[in-house]
């Protein structure tokens, strides 16, 4: 349609009926995806801020258990939806977009077909800043299940952009959503490192570099993320093969041992092992075997 109006008319109709959760499948299924290639071609081109708002939020309402591999598997959704989450020059199609992947995401297991295709678009989307952290939780969120801890390992590009999100620390024009994503991409860099099979693939520079920089971070702001780094290097370090690269790692020593005393002065003090997190106390025995290593 050209009109622009009854194209903006038409989307807020789909997004109204795709709240009703017993349309959903029916219009997600119609005409072989015909209202999904609507959707998409509307988020992602359409001239009008409204519609390309409206279309990313009637995409946001189908997306549920049911339809999300369906959608996901439609051709181009998911970049669609991670483009226009970095790329979109409208703040709110930006944050709706980010909301619609995300919900997706949640549904989407790593037994579909569509799993690659998911973490290729979560990739995308990581950059996104507008949208309070949701993208690097999302992460958070699919490494804390074993089953999907290989294959997010593995993934061409995951790893450098847990690492890339870690250092995100450095933008101060967004502190709040920079430290909500190296706390989240740490936590997630933790999980993939409680795999055994993980520990050599994920000790490289780009993750030890962002680990050195999440465990020296200072204040309470910092503290899930450094318990959260210095476990991960503490798992890391149980490959015994990792340990004379991680001991060399510039900082590496330095920021353990930084831990350390910072351990030592709370037990000192009495107070407990990491009343936040609930971590016990790693540094020290972490910075001994490294020392050994050397």
């Amino acid at each position: 349609e050209d009109k622009m109006e009854t194209r903006e008319y038409a989307v807020s109709a789909l997004q109204n009926l795709a709240f009703e959760k017993q349309n959903r499948m029916q219009l997600v299924s119609y005409g072989s995806g015909v209202v999904i290639e609507a959707l998409k071609k509307c988020t992602s081109s359409d001239s009008n801020d409204k519609t390309r708002r409206r279309s990313a939020g009637a995409l946001t309402n189908l997306a549920c258990d049911e339809t999300a591999e369906k959608m996901a598997n439609h051709s181009g959704l998911l970049q669609t939806l991670a483009q226009a989450s970095v790329a979109d020059k409208n703040k709110d199609v930006q944050q709706r977009a980010t909301l619609a992947l995300t919900k997706l995401a949640n549904s989407i297991t790593v037994k579909m077909s569509c799993w690659d295709t998911l973490l290729d678009a979560l990739i995308t989307a990581s950059p996104c800043n507008v949208a309070d952290g949701i993208v690097s939780a999302m992460f958070r969120v699919k490494t804390r299940s074993e089953e999907n801890r290989t294959s997010m390992a593995n993934h061409p590009r995951l790893l450098d952009t847990l690492a890339e999100l870690c250092l995100r620390t450095k933008d101060i024009d967004n502190e709040k959503s920079a430290y909500k994503d190296c706390e989240n991409a740490t936590k997630s860099i933790a999980h993939l490192a409680n795999d055994p099979l993980n520990h050599k693939l994920i000790c490289n520079k780009s993750i030890l570099a962002a680990l050195v920089h999440g465990a020296s971070l200072v204040g309470q702001t910092g503290v899930v993320t450094r318990d959260a780094a210095i476990l991960a290097m503490e798992r890391m370090a149980m490959e015994h093969a990792n340990r004379p690269m991680m001991a060399r790692f510039p900082g590496m020593l330095v920021t353990i041992a930084q831990a350390t005393e910072r351990e030592m002065n709370e037990e000192l003090n009495g107070i407990p092992a990491s009343s936040v997190t609930g971590q016990p106390r790693l540094a020290k025995p972490l910075l001994m075997s490294l020392l050994v290593a050397m």
